[in-house]
């Protein structure tokens, strides 16, 4: 049973920080390319981040020089790290793992084949 649990959502002003882990129980986790992906109600999940294996990186243009996505292979785990946060940046955040390189279909949730249960990111003007 593969599992990804998200912690370190919260409640935060505009222009802080927060930091969400994901750690994976994924086998082989270095053969995932592992995504960040926002949800708000009524609204699809969409693309945050993603990285690879390799370490390898990508991001959506509005949170480019904002957000870091960074991942510990030794303890299957992956980081995004948020900054200058905005109220816009409200959401539900979920970790998912896509087996393979990251690509450009790294960006299209229906990608992924495993999904974190999501954590909270309120920011308040």
């Amino acid at each position: 049973q593969v599992a990804l649990v998200e912690s370190g959502g919260g409640s935060v002003q505009t222009g802080g920080s927060l930091r969400l882990s994901c750690a994976a129980s994924l086998r082989t986790f270095s053969m995932y390319t592992m995504g960040w992906f926002r949800q708000v109600p009524g609204k699809e999940r969409a693309f945050v981040g993603a990285i690879g294996g390799n370490g390898i990186s990508d991001y959506v243009e509005s949170v480019k020089g904002r957000f870091t996505i960074s991942r510990d292979n030794a303890n299957r785990t992956v980081y995004l790290q948020m900054s200058s946060l905005k109220p816009e940046d409200t959401a539900v955040y979920y970790c998912g793992a896509s087996l393979g390189r990251l690509t450009r279909g790294s960006v299209t949730w229906k990608t992924y084949n495993y999904w974190g249960q999501g954590t909270q990111v309120t920011v308040s003007s």
